[in-house]
């Protein structure tokens, strides 16, 4: 499957805001934001002074914003839009709850990976069982009830014993619980909106592909 590969720090200063896409660097000195907080490119500092952004731009700024979030590519996004119009309720709050119930973004909330990137890679490599299933797909919907657990064969890589140290300090969002000496967890709830602690505006992204 396709996927983004370039720098994602590009990704961020062309929103003109922090994504979170890095993890822990992300909250450094290092962050590429904190020393170039203009867009990139040649044009990218005479952008702070262009002219005032139609309807149409914000919209299209807070879409690509949600997808660069998720690391989701646009036909993919495309569907789950179309997957939350059939559903009851509110359509951006629904998209939303489906994209935090990737198995990827699930992980990455549990605190087993420090960016969605790093769990989607995690994920990809075998590392998780789902309900006692070994998968390698991060684009899984997970439901009330699933169980998410690093695979016993995963316990001996280094890396995990690593996260398990780091756990204390990474805090599990209400609709998750987690079991930390057997690294594992379990989607409790759908989230609701309260829950989604994701910057976005997604009534913005509704009105976009409404337009």
């Amino acid at each position: 499957m396709a996927r983004y590969v370039g720098p994602v720090c590009k990704l961020c200063r062309r929103e003109e805001e922090k994504l979170y896409l890095k993890g822990e660097r992300c909250f450094g000195a290092r962050c590429a934001l904190e020393l170039r907080a203009y867009a990139p490119g040649m044009h990218g500092r005479k952008g702070q002074f262009r002219r005032k952004v139609s309807d149409y731009g914000v919209q299209l700024r807070e879409k690509q914003k949600a997808r660069r979030i998720y690391g989701v590519l646009e036909a993919q996004f495309r569907r789950y839009y179309a997957e939350a119009l059939k559903r009851p309720g509110m359509t951006g709050v629904t998209l939303l709850g489906i994209l935090e119930r990737r198995l990827d973004n699930v992980v990455y909330r549990l605190g087993f990976a420090e960016s969605r990137a790093q769990a989607r890679q995690l994920v990809r490599h075998g590392h998780f069982d789902v309900n006692g299933t070994k998968t390698n797909v991060p684009s899984m919907i997970l439901r009330p009830g699933d169980a998410v657990a690093v695979r016993e064969g995963s316990y001996t890589n280094g890396y995990f014993a690593i996260v398990k140290d780091a756990l204390a300090d990474r805090r599990v969002v209400d609709w998750l619980s987690r079991d930390e000496t057997r690294l594992a967890g379990q989607v409790v709830s759908m989230p609701t909106r309260e829950q989604i602690d994701t910057p976005l505006k997604e009534q913005l992204i509704v009105e976009f592909y409404n337009r």
